[in-house]
């Protein structure tokens, strides 16, 4: 397993995580544990000399756990969710987006929204063809769609202005 790196988030507490074939780093210290497998969703875990049975109720970018019988969620970010961050696309439901960026330089393939058009978080607006891959642009709050500023088979700019919301 090649080195995986994670910025892990508990109880409003940042982490980092760095998980290979041979060892985790948690804040770049080597974790001592043992573990055993009891079921593909439960484990018994030994960590500095504490024993804790850990149940994995659910795994998405918010992993949900019972830690000896405690609910426990660790939010996961990895290196595409850090981009995404970085590129302004965080905290969609705290503030407004008016504006939908092309992520990187494409082609646009399909536009799947209309002027007019109010949208539900997670609906696919556009598909953008890049390096010969087609990525489905999805909406990250619920909206309408203002105006469709691009035509489908044009290419774009990153950061080019793709659809404005009202």
């Amino acid at each position: 397993m090649p080195k995986t790196s994670l910025k892990t988030i508990i109880s409003d507490r940042e982490f980092q995580v760095d998980v290979s074939n041979t060892a985790i780093h948690i804040n770049q210290t080597l974790v001592q544990w043992d573990k055993i497998t009891i079921s593909p969703t439960a484990y018994h875990v030994l960590h500095n000399g504490i024993s804790h049975t850990i149940h994995v109720v659910e795994i998405n970018k918010i992993v949900l756990l019972k830690i000896n019988g405690k609910p426990c969620s660790v939010a996961l970010q990895d290196a595409a969710d850090l981009l995404l961050n970085q590129m302004g696309f965080v905290n969609s439901g705290k503030k407004k987006i008016n504006n939908l960026k092309a992520p990187m330089p494409g082609l646009v393939v399909d536009i799947c929204v209309e002027e007019g058009q109010t949208i539900a978080a997670g609906e696919v607006l556009l598909k953008l063809e890049a390096m010969k891959m087609e990525n489905n642009i999805k909406a990250l709050a619920a909206c309408t769609i203002k105006k469709i500023q691009v035509d489908k088979g044009q290419s774009v700019d990153k950061n080019q202005v793709l659809i404005t919301f009202q």
